[in-house]
């Protein structure tokens, strides 16, 4: 058996198989909507899977991308499972801030969602379905990125509520693989965005 100790007291047991499936997901699921997002943007592919309705399109990527969410969360929850506790994780101070973790990452994913809508935060911009304007208001007032951060606050509290130095080892994953994500999104979602401008400007020349 393969484990992290210190002080002669294992704190992540890597010999679980759990451990891997549940960084595997967390890896897998950014990497699988950008490269199906942006396939639909330049070739279509789902739109036309969908009889050419883009909002039928987004709507399954929605679905498909929500499920594959709660299915890494229960691999999630099952890898910390099968992880020794933390003494240090088991203090009577860290439910509190565990559950306040919870709470404040999923007002920030949930109100995200309520501003945004489906379309606008399932990836609608790569179906051609964009906004007016930009969203300005909560949460994004706080920051720039609240489904993601919202999401890393609550695989954090979960790790802490569960005591499991595993589910914190999960949670920078989790954390450094949405800035991987936003690193690809953002720009690619500017260009959307200002070829959308250059064409509303071309027209009103035209005119």
């Amino acid at each position: 058996m393969v484990q992290f100790q210190t002080s002669n007291q294992s704190l992540i047991d890597f010999s679980q198989r759990s451990l891997y499936i549940s960084a595997l997901s967390i890896a897998f699921n950014p990497t699988f909507w950008n490269t199906v997002a942006r396939q639909e943007y330049h070739g279509k592919s789902l739109t036309r899977l969908f009889n050419g309705n883009s909002q039928r399109a987004c709507y399954a990527l929605a679905l498909t991308i929500f499920s594959l969410g709660l299915f890494r969360d229960f691999l999630f929850e099952r890898a910390l499972r099968q992880q020794p506790p933390s003494p240090t994780l088991s203090q009577p101070f860290i439910p509190p801030i565990a559950y306040a973790l919870i709470v404040c990452g999923n007002i920030l994913v949930l109100s995200s969602t309520y501003a945004l809508g489906i379309t606008g935060t399932y990836l609608g911009d790569y179906f051609g379905i964009l906004m007016d304007e930009p969203v300005t208001s909560f949460p994004f007032n706080v920051t720039g990125a609240p489904m993601y951060y919202g999401s890393t606050m609550s695989f954090l509290g979960t790790a802490l509520l569960y005591g499991r130095p595993a589910g914190v080892l999960l949670t920078v994953e989790v954390l450094l693989v949405y800035l991987v994500a936003l690193s690809y999104e953002d720009p690619f979602t500017s260009e959307i965005y200002a070829k959308r401008e250059k064409e509303r400007k071309a027209g009103k020349k035209t005119e």
